[in-house]
């Protein structure tokens, strides 16, 4: 009798599966330090860059032997957020912005500026 009532149960009613909202700014954590870097990416005009790729790719602690690699996409008003970055690094980062045929880039020392605002415009790349 029990196993009748949970079998009637509507399949609707246990998984919904929703649209990720184009507004949520997207986060990746890094989990290697205390240190962050928000993301504007913009075309030449300075209009927000939906879906643009950004990318960095991070050597750090003794010797810079261990190495992660990072990526994420703006949400619709070009907006990225990645936390957890270390706040020593032997060179600094380099954060490397793409859509379609367009790039731009972006450095940050975060023994400097931990918890970096920056802002990448992207232009076409040149033949």
């Amino acid at each position: 009798m029990l196993l009748s009532a949970a079998l009637s149960i509507p399949a609707s009613s246990q998984t919904t599966s929703r649209e990720p909202d184009p507004k949520s700014v997207p986060v990746v954590d890094g989990g290697i330090g205390a240190c962050s870097a928000d993301f504007t990416v913009t075309d030449a005009a300075g209009a927000p860059v939906y879906a643009a790729k950004i990318k960095v790719h991070i050597a750090y602690r003794f010797g810079s032997f261990h190495k992660l690699d990072l990526e994420l996409s703006t949400n619709a008003d070009g907006k990225a957020r990645l936390t957890g970055l270390p706040n020593r690094v032997k060179r600094g980062l380099t954060f490397q912005a793409s859509e379609g045929d367009r790039t731009g880039e972006a450095s940050v020392d975060p023994a400097t500026t931990c918890n970096a605002n920056l802002t990448i415009a992207l232009k076409k790349e040149s033949q």
